[in-house]
């Protein structure tokens, strides 16, 4: 009956998608109150100064370009993201990103807006990036939720993309 998470188009990793009417209100219901656990990676432009940090910043459309989002206070919804350093690599910092709400390219817009957008990303990021990327190095990488019918705690992982990897191995030889 439909998809409960998704992703953006250049972003790997993983889905929910509920199989009946039944489990999708279930799960939109967790989705909506905040209760998934949702951890993605990311490898961002920039050396990220603190270890830990958070964004709390609404998303809208960008009133210059209406296909982007943007932090902005016209027509937006709040969003927080939380986010923790895993490795530092001189111009380029890995990390993991926890969120709390599920905004139109959220982590990538609050990356951008800190000024660390995530490599290749060629709408938030350089549009000439140098790093040989295929894709976005942005990756839904475990989640977590109540399984709707049981009640039991579930939780899954996706190893990280080829590319990424390939692109974090680079990274730790610079």
């Amino acid at each position: 009956p439909g998809i409960v998470h998704r992703i953006d188009k250049d972003t790997s990793g993983l889905l929910v998608v509920a199989k009946t009417d039944a489990a999708h209100q279930a799960l939109t219901e967790q989705m909506s109150v905040h209760s998934i656990h949702r951890v993605y990676h990311a490898v961002v432009y920039g050396n990220l100064k603190e270890d830990t940090g958070f964004v709390e910043a609404p998303i809208g459309r960008d009133p210059k370009d209406r296909k982007k989002m943007a932090v902005t206070q016209q027509n937006s919804k709040y969003a927080y993201t939380g986010w923790q350093v895993l490795e530092r690599f001189g111009n380029f910092t890995y990390i993991a990103c926890k969120l709390k709400t599920g905004r139109t390219h959220q982590i990538r817009v609050h990356m951008a807006y800190l000024g660390h957008p995530v490599a290749g990303d060629p709408v938030y990021g350089p549009q000439k990036p140098d790093l040989g990327l295929k894709g976005q190095c942005l990756h839904a990488r475990l989640i977590g939720f109540v399984h709707p019918r049981d009640g039991r705690y579930l939780e899954f992982e996706s190893p990280l993309p080829d590319y990424f990897a390939r692109l974090l191995i680079k990274l730790e030889q610079l």
